[in-house]
């Protein structure tokens, strides 16, 4: 009996931790100057844990900045810059978080986004952020806080695949298990 409840909690808590959402930033529109951002993000509700997908051509990049920066669209000083035209970035703590396209004209034409990533208290840890790919010659993303600002890294769309091997895994697992009770 301890062996159920033991395995029905890794169970829920594999469903907690799997349940990130990664929004496509746009929907189908995607990161473009004809997309509005500000009906896209309106009725959303970020959680540390989910991520965003930019989709984009290769006319366009996406720059992490700071509010100032944001509101200015200003692109000289930035926390990250993506140009890859698929961008996942993970949210991992809650707050504001500001991205402008990297062409001034096009942030100053509406191209930028604004999201609120809430701390609901019911997130135990991030879900697994994605990781680096070593070796592409696409542009990389400086990670704000870095001890290098010469150390860069981009970020892959393996976060949600990783998250529901491993929800199959402990499925799988609970399975296994109970057969064996």
């Amino acid at each position: 009996m301890e062996k159920l409840l033991l395995l029905s909690l890794l169970f829920s808590l594999a469903i907690i931790t799997c349940s990130a959402t990664i929004y496509t930033v746009g929907d189908n529109s995607g990161w473009d100057i004809s997309t509005n951002l500000d009906t896209w993000v309106a009725d959303k509700k970020f959680k540390i844990g989910d991520a965003l997908l930019f989709q984009y051509s290769s006319t366009f990049s996406v720059d992490e900045v700071t509010k100032q920066n944001f509101d200015t669209c200003n692109t000289s000083k930035v926390l990250a810059n993506y140009g890859n035209g698929n961008t996942t970035v993970p949210l991992t703590k809650p707050g504001d978080r500001y991205f402008v396209c990297g062409n001034k004209l096009y942030c100053l034409g509406g191209m930028k986004l604004h999201v609120h990533v809430d701390d609901d208290g019911k997130s135990i840890s991030p879900t697994l952020a994605p990781k680096a790919v070593a070796g592409s010659d696409q542009r990389t993303a400086t990670l704000p806080g870095s001890p290098s600002t010469k150390k860069s890294t981009q970020f892959s769309k393996g976060a949600a695949n990783r998250a529901h091997i491993v929800y199959i895994v402990l499925l799988v697992t609970f399975f296994y298990a109970m057969l064996q009770i």
